[in-house]
């Protein structure tokens, strides 16, 4: 919607085994490809583990043909947002300056942490009013989970706040094609720049390897039966 792109059809379309995840592939500004979620379902809030399991399996038949996949997940802490997490390579804790958004992340950070064993997390301090304010959230972040949590906190950056963001967003277009020289597109850029020089690992989560092989397993469980 931010980018004016109207789907035809979405991930639901592709859960519903109506078409491949390759189909709703939508092309945005500068090649960027977008595959459109739901909206005003609850189709992907109560997906089960088989579900789960095709989907996060159905993104990672895309490796080779995309540079980085960034998965925007919902806010909060449901099943999607944790599987999405846990199958991610690196973990981009968005954060604002506010108390619920604080909380929020202190949420996120704590459950996959107690729950599920995940110990990094990257932290990009949104709509600041300097540089300065941003490593300053960063590090209340920090001095709560050090208290209460075993975790790798690292800053990712700041996002500061522009009013170009929202001129761009009643335009349907990217702000850092309507306004490549606003802070707000330069902060992009300094971001995508650092995000290319993350050390990333060789490999698939171990989550997203327990997902493939549960349903390897599957296929041999099923396939005596047709044969």
């Amino acid at each position: 919607m931010l980018l004016g792109l109207k789907p035809k059809r979405n991930l639901e379309a592709v859960l519903k085994g109506e078409c491949q995840l390759q189909d709703i592939i939508l092309t945005g500004p500068s090649g960027l490809q977008v595959i459109p979620a739901t909206s005003g379902t609850q189709s992907m809030v109560k997906l089960s583990e088989q579900e789960h399991a095709g989907l996060i399996a159905a993104f990672s038949e895309l490796a080779d043909s995309v540079d980085l996949l960034v998965i925007d997940t919902a806010a909060g802490i449901s099943d999607s947002v944790v599987n999405f997490v846990r199958a991610a390579q690196e973990v981009v804790v968005v954060v604002c300056d506010e108390p619920s958004s604080i909380t929020d992340a202190y949420a996120l950070i704590k459950v996959l942490r107690m729950q599920y064993n995940v110990d990094g997390f990257r932290v990009l301090a949104n709509q600041t009013r300097s540089d300065a304010e941003g490593v300053a959230l960063f590090k209340r972040l920090v001095a709560v989970t050090d208290r209460f949590l075993e975790v790798n906190l690292r800053y990712a950056g700041s996002i500061p706040y522009d009013d170009a963001v929202r001129k761009a967003v009643k335009k349907q277009e990217a702000v850092t094609e309507m306004f490549p020289g606003s802070k707000v597109s330069k902060a992009f850029s300094k971001l995508h720049a650092d995000l290319l020089d993350w050390p990333y690992p060789e490999g698939p989560s171990g989550y997203l390897q327990f997902f493939v092989e549960q349903l390897v397993g599957m296929r041999v469980s099923v396939e005596p039966e047709f044969s």
